[in-house]
């Protein structure tokens, strides 16, 4: 019963900390950093028969998951985020895409539509944080914090312009 107990816990703590899997996962893969990968910790608890290989298999299978489903998520926030742009300035994906890789700024892409990318841009994002605080992922203040300046935060990444190189950033 007490080495069920202590896996439901950690099946629990595993997954109420899901948002540093990466980081665990990227211990794994050598990326660095202090502190021992996931699978390292999950390879001591089973040695130690706090897990079997069974409840280790699962946890695994568990974090995969979530983390297809986070990616999935992920890509289509994204999607509808260049849908609101593309809408707006009347342009497909695949030019914007190609405008950016050449350096230039939603603003300068945007030219006269650069207000109304903004209005647009920022009526997502209010919907956005509207839905999360709906979903009980944020509370009321927070939604309100967020929302405090987000005309100023959207008008920077509108008039940024996007880094080079591949990786994460960029818009």
């Amino acid at each position: 019963m007490k080495k069920k107990l202590i896996a439901a816990s950690v099946v629990a703590g595993l997954a109420l900390t899901l948002g540093g899997v990466a980081g665990a996962s990227a211990h794994d893969r050598g990326m660095g950093g202090k502190g021992q990968g996931l699978a390292t910790i999950l390879d001591g608890l089973k040695t130690k028969g706090t897990l079997t290989q069974a409840q280790v298999d699962a946890i695994n299978k568990a974090l995969a998951d979530a983390r297809a489903t986070a990616d999935a998520n992920r890509e289509a926030k994204r999607a509808e985020h260049i849908k609101v742009i593309t809408d707006v300035l009347g342009i497909d994906a695949a030019t914007l895409k190609s405008r950016l890789d050449a350096g230039d700024s939603l603003a300068k892409i945007a030219g006269a539509k650069k207000d109304a990318l903004i209005a647009a841009m920022v009526a997502f994002e209010t919907k956005e944080i509207d839905a999360a605080v709906t979903a009980g992922k944020l509370t009321a203040a927070q939604a309100t914090t967020m929302k405090a300046n987000l005309k100023d935060r959207v008008t920077a990444h509108v008039e940024a312009t996007p880094r080079q190189g591949k990786g994460r950033g960029g818009h």
